[in-house]
Formats: structure tokens, sequence, C-alpha cells
């Protein structure tokens, strides 16, 4: 088992993954500080990214399977990994369709056959609770084919009290990136968009057709 932070390793107990659902529905408004139902999180990736039918899309720490779920809706293809068995069966009985196809792996490091597969990958708030984000935002370009997009929704440094408790190995082992460290990290990749509500960060990056 590679190395997990305490979040990763709660997101396998089966009530952690009945309960992420509801939390998910309500995360942002509370993070973002203004409402934010699922709906508009789904309008916003749509309309920055317009995934396109018969696209095939990598979605990196799938959860309860929203990102997974706006995809195959638009029509694409898609990958859904996740690190939990228990997060996956939620996010199967939760998002169904037979263009998704669900995968337990930990995706700071993918399989070879996954490099310059990807059309588009997103990332939900996995970058947050991930052991290595920088190994993880590697991974994310790597899949992605020259034009590819990357999307990010994480919660960024506010420098708040609680983040700085969370981020202690004991109370989640939690990462607060900075956009500018995002950026960093991302070498070859353009940032077509990028905009904030609260703690909640939303990026839209492109793979360039060169380096």
């Amino acid at each position: 088992m590679p190395r997990l932070t305490l979040a990763q390793r709660s997101n396998f107990l089966p009530l952690t993954a009945w309960g992420y659902s509801l939390w998910r529905e309500r995360s942002l408004t509370l993070l973002g500080g203004q409402p934010f139902p699922l709906w508009r999180e789904a309008r916003l990736f749509l309309g920055h990214c317009r995934p396109q039918p018969g696209e095939y899309w990598l979605d990196v720490g799938t959860s309860a399977g929203f990102y997974a779920g706006v995809l195959a809706g638009a029509g694409c293809r898609v990958t859904a990994t996740d690190l939990s068995p228990a997060m996956l069966r939620s996010a199967q009985r939760r998002v169904q369709g037979p263009q998704i196809e669900w995968a337990q792996i930990n995706s700071e490091t993918l399989p070879a056959p996954w490099h310059g597969a990807f059309d588009g990958v997103t990332i939900g708030a996995t970058l947050n609770e991930t052991a290595d984000p920088a190994a993880l935002l590697r991974s994310a370009v790597l899949a992605l084919r020259p034009g590819g997009q990357l999307w990010l929704m994480y919660l960024q440094n506010t420098g708040g009290s609680m983040q700085r408790r969370l981020v202690h190995p004991a109370f989640g082992g939690l990462t607060f990136p900075a956009p500018a460290w995002i950026g960093a990290q991302l070498p070859g990749m353009s940032l077509e968009m990028g905009v904030t509500f609260g703690a909640v960060r939303f990026e839209q990056w492109v793979r360039l057709t060169y380096t």
C-alpha cells in the first residue's frame, strides 16, 4: 500500500463513502461563501471545457462520480478512478452508463498505456487529499494528448486556522495549494481560466502542442 493521508484512509470506510455524496452536494456552498449547487458546478465545467461526444476523459478521484456522470451525459467515454473500493461502489450505484469504466488505482502513478490517451482529465478535491499532489498533477499531464484539457477543482490556501490544523497528519494530512504553486507543477500547460469562490478554486488548463 502506498503512503496515504488520513483523509485518504478514511475514504475506505463504507460510512464515509455513503455520506460523501451528501457532503458533495453541499460542500461548495459552505466553502465558497455563496449558493453553489452541483448544477452550477456542472454548468461552469461544461461552459469552459465543452466536452464533445466521443471524447475520452479521465476522472481522477471520482468519489461520488460527479464529473464522470457529467461527462457521460455529454456523450464522452470516461475512465473514473478512485483509490477506495467503497467510493467506487458508491459511485457506480449513483452513476450508471456503458461509457463509464471504473478503476481502482492510485492516480499519482498512472499505467504507461494511459499516457497521452485522454482528451481531458478532471480532478476534484482529490488534489487536497492525496499524499503527493505534485505527483498527481504530473500524472494528469502525462495522461493528456497534446491539446487536451485539465480541469481542477480544489480548496486553495486561505491562511485560516482550520486549514493549518487539517494540514497536520493527525487531523487529515490535507494540502491546500496556492494557484501559483499549481502553475509551477504544470510545465507545458496553458492556464485558460481560473476563478475563485471563497476557498474554492476552479481552473482550466490546456496541454500545449509544443514544449
